[in-house]
């Protein structure tokens, strides 16, 4: 039966399963205890979850294929869909909810790294879990491989973990021992492994040492006189952009500072800016690249991220810099916006958008083939990547001219906005209800049509429950 039909029987209404009208706040809190009792039981493993989960549940999968004793880190696994569960305990006040982000957080502490931070998944099989040098093993194995030992800030995957475990720390009060400490600890790792420039490289595989600026000068971002055309089968770089990620290091750094008050979050954020202002390529490309090697030149990162200006990073880069203003009051982090934005406008693509990757000092853009040949023609592009996005420009040059028309004051924590019932977010939550199936699960379809479940669509279905009813509520 239908859940949206199930719970109108069970309340004594009288309905129709094609009956559209707007969901009653008991109808919506009933799909959000299914959908989450559904997860937590059935698809979590040690509280911990997956990217997406076979319908009959047998095939798990994040980036890669996951055993029934493993979990992913990497978004969109368990910290996104911790913060999932936060944010709809925060709107509803649901101990539900709080009890499955608990249990999601402590998940974390058991895949935290001695190195500090966390790799893409967690192995939490007793037999196999002495082969990692995880902080929770009672015993170190004396010689893990790398990837046993290792912190990424590739993905978002540290960075997500350590948001989603200092959010929780603070909605607990800070008396979760487990958490706390993990939060702290993760946070040291990350401070300790800036470069002296400011910067970060993508991992690292034991507690960072502080760096000597003796063998990583502070330079700005320079041309390199030639650079290979075809990718060197190396990792060349130290200092890397690539996947947001330094956006993201940066926003870590910026909640703990908002939440623990402690100076040295602000200043490693504040370094973490003054990078992006070495990063900034002169003319006549002063925008950014994907990664630097220590010459502060443009490098090599995998087959087909050649040295070159990259129009997706450089729009999350000018959006942080915007960030890190309205955090410090420092006007110096809005000073590279408007040479970047006018470059990047002239850079555009007929249709409007960008190219992933604009040639060093030509500025055409780059592409590559099907078998990994750089090429100028978008002709035979492979799928998996995308070497075209989307332009921000517009909504970016219009926050920048709010920020110089009026400066945002220091503020220690962003403005919070109450959900509103509007009539998009009933429909939302109507089409949320009844997409639901028996078990409280939400399918959605892959490309060859097999049913499949998603973190993602968990996540983003029960923030547009608990939305709908904090909106309820305060309507």
């Amino acid at each position: 039966m239908n859940l949206s039909l199930w719970v109108a029987l069970t309340l004594g209404q009288v309905v129709s399963v094609s009956d559209r009208s707007d969901p009653t706040p008991p109808e919506a809190e009933a799909a959000l205890h299914a959908a989450v009792s559904f997860f937590t039981e059935k698809v979590a493993s040690h509280g911990a979850y997956v990217w997406r989960v076979s319908s009959d549940l047998t095939d798990r999968r994040g980036e890669g294929i996951a055993t029934p004793t493993m979990a992913w880190v990497q978004p969109p696994g368990t910290p996104s869909v911790g913060e999932a569960l936060l944010d709809a305990y925060l709107d509803t006040i649901d101990p539900l909810l709080l009890d499955a982000a608990r249990d999601a957080a402590h998940a974390l502490c058991l895949g935290q790294m001695h190195s500090g931070g966390w790799y893409y998944s967690i192995e939490f099989d007793p037999a196999r879990r002495p082969a990692f040098d995880y902080r929770d093993n009672p015993q170190r194995p004396s010689k893990a491989p790398r990837n046993h030992r290792m912190t990424t800030l590739d993905d978002d995957t540290t960075q997500a973990s350590l948001r989603f475990l200092i959010r929780m720390d603070e909605t607990l009060d800070f008396a979760d021992p487990r958490i706390h400490d993990a939060a702290r600890y993760g946070l040291d790792a990350l401070i300790s492994a800036q470069h002296p420039n400011g910067g970060w490289y993508v991992w690292w595989d034991s507690f960072p040492k502080p760096l000597s600026e003796d063998d990583y000068p502070v330079l700005p971002a320079s041309y390199p006189e030639t650079w290979l055309r075809e990718w060197p089968n190396t990792w060349l770089g130290r200092y890397v952009t690539n996947d947001n990620l330094m956006p993201d290091v940066i926003d870590t750094l910026l909640l703990a500072h908002r939440t623990y008050d402690d100076p040295r979050y602000l200043t490693a954020a504040r370094r973490a800016g003054d990078f992006l202002i070495l990063a900034q390529m002169p003319d006549p490309q002063p925008a950014w690249a994907q990664q630097y090697n220590v010459a502060m030149h443009p490098e090599w990162s995998r087959k087909f991220e050649p040295p070159a200006i990259s129009g997706g990073e450089s729009q999350g880069i000018l959006q942080v810099l915007m960030r890190l203003y309205r955090a410090s009051g420092d006007p110096k982090y809005l000073e590279p916006i408007p040479k970047a934005l006018d470059y990047l406008r002239r850079s555009q693509l007929p249709d409007g958008r960008l190219a992933r990757f604009y040639e060093l000092r030509t500025n055409r853009p780059l592409f590559f083939t099907k078998d990994y040949q750089l090429t100028y023609s978008s002709d035979d592009m492979p799928t998996h990547y995308g070497f075209i996005v989307p332009s921000r420009l517009d909504r970016i040059a219009s926050e920048y001219d709010r920020l110089r028309e009026q400066p945002a004051p220091r503020r220690s924590s962003p403005e919070s906005i109450s959900p509103k019932l509007t009539p998009t977010l009933s429909r939302s939550a109507r089409a949320v209800i009844d997409a639901l199936d028996d078990r409280g699960a939400w399918l959605d379809l892959t490309e060859k049509g097999t049913p499949i479940i998603q973190s993602a669509t968990f996540s983003e279905n029960i923030r547009v429950l608990s939305r709908y009813l904090a909106a309820s509520k305060a309507d």
